[in-house]
């Protein structure tokens, strides 16, 4: 009887702790007995034939790394049926029964499309956004949150040195998570998210003035990137207050470094179920962490789920930090 064959890919955004969801797929479904492959540069390694076979070695010494050692891009010829069809088809050329898909939403659309293509997919939230709505954790949070709290830790020194106020746009386009955990850890005067409507004058110059008159003569204003604005932001701060205000965008940095602890446990929880149901014969589900737990859900019950914003901890973070 011939071994199972399964591959792994990584798609969209790169995260830290991806590499660590690699290295637990492939040991895991060697020690099944499967052989595995790596699929470069995403779904368009599936177009390509850009796939290599596999072995305990070709994971060595990834654990800590950031990035993706296969790679990541995204594919505009696999949105297209004949794109999804010629991935398949390249799938079954090569014996590929199965494939775990590492990354956000847009690649778990993907990998529904290559499971009805008839090639089983398991999804493995990967994202420092923390976005995905079936999934209380994604990979790659922790590291962009310990990231993005280091560098405003060094920007709030120049801050105080100066009693300016900083404006530091985190990630996040469409989830404030990162902008309001990072701004509770760094005791920032405001926190702007895209889930929470907000006016300037109550939500941001009003709690600076509350908060000179006990004293404090230095900010920190934390803007999700989905609000966008920042330089502005701090225009409008400047010339209203008459506070020297500096606007900061943290950007791409904040998807780099070696994972923490936790992305590395997580990523290694999560790719290690990716093949338990894979062995079973199982697709169309994502692999996610509801109560510290890790479980799976149907991909296309998982895509149609509402996100919830921690509106209770955005009020505790309003309370706290003045």
């Amino acid at each position: 009887m011939s071994k199972k064959k399964i591959a792994v890919l990584t798609s969209g955004g790169d995260a830290p702790g991806m590499n660590a969801a690699v290295r637990a797929v492939v040991r895991s479904a060697i020690a099944k007995g499967m052989d595995v492959y790596g699929v470069y540069r995403g779904y368009n390694g599936l177009l390509n034939g850009d796939v290599e076979q596999m072995n305990l070695r070709s994971v060595s010494d990834i654990i800590g790394n950031g990035g993706t050692m296969l790679y990541t891009a995204r594919s505009e010829e696999f949105r297209t049926l004949e794109g999804q069809k010629k991935a398949a088809k390249h799938c079954n050329e090569l014996g590929i029964t199965g494939v775990v898909v590492i990354g956000g939403d847009g690649s778990f659309a993907g990998a529904r499309a290559l499971t009805n293509a008839g090639v089983n997919c398991i999804g493995v939230p990967g994202t420092i956004d923390n976005d995905i709505a079936c999934s209380e954790y994604t990979i790659g949070f922790d590291t962009a949150m310990n990231t993005a709290i280091q560098m405003i830790d060094k920007i709030r020194d120049t801050a105080q040195s100066h009693d300016r106020c900083s404006v530091v746009e985190v990630m996040g386009r469409r989830c404030g998570d990162i902008a309001l955990q990072v701004g509770i850890a760094c005791g920032a005067t405001a926190i702007l998210v895209p889930e929470v409507n907000y006016d300037i004058e109550k939500d941001v110059i009003a709690r600076i003035i509350d908060t000179q008159k006990t004293g404090k003569q230095h900010f920190v204003v934390i803007v999700a990137e989905g609000v966008g604005g920042v330089n502005d932001l701090a225009k409008y701060i400047e010339r209203r207050l008459g506070i020297e205000t500096r606007a900061t965008i943290l950007g791409h940095v904040q998807r780099g470094g070696s994972p923490t602890v936790r992305d590395r446990v997580v990523a290694s929880m999560m790719g290690n179920r990716a093949v338990e149901l894979l062995a079973q014969g199982l697709g169309n589900r994502v692999v996610a962490m509801r109560d510290g737990k890790i479980v799976d859900f149907d991909i296309t019950e998982a895509l149609d789920m509402p996100r919830v914003f921690d509106k209770e901890l955005y009020e505790i973070a309003k309370t706290i930090s003045i």
